[in-house]
């Protein structure tokens, strides 16, 4: 699948980016071009998966959490807190600043941190 920044781009450019926020008052119209965009992006396996799903606010939202759902299968229960502390741990020594300015951002969810750097990015 496209980044997540390529997909919010291009779901603004066709004025359908609020279809996947949480809460939003989209029509039925604008969800399925949202949906038509996010199906053809979709990893084949996770077509299936998400085949009877009809909402992309849905999809989106679970998308972004699939890191989190992988380790829970795998016997892991893992916090926001712990990802968000392991990401920080991965910055190079050289980066010790950015990896402080990161941390005095406050972000709370993972999500949040990882949007956050593929916007830097």
């Amino acid at each position: 699948m496209a980044s997540k920044l390529d997909v919010e781009i291009h779901l603004d450019a066709k004025d359908i980016g609020d279809t996947i926020k949480e809460g939003n008052k989209a029509t039925s119209q604008n969800k399925a071009k949202a949906m038509i965009f996010l199906r053809y992006h979709l990893h084949e396996g996770l077509k299936v998966e998400y085949l009877t799903v009809k909402d992309p606010q849905i999809i989106w939202s679970n998308l972004k959490e699939r890191i989190t759902s992988q380790l829970k299968l795998c016997g892991e229960k893992i916090t926001d807190a712990e990802m968000l502390e392991k990401t920080y741990s991965t910055f190079h020594a050289n980066n010790i600043v950015l990896q402080t300015q990161y941390r005095e951002k406050g972000f709370k969810k993972y999500s949040e941190l990882i949007s956050c750097l593929l916007v830097a990015e």
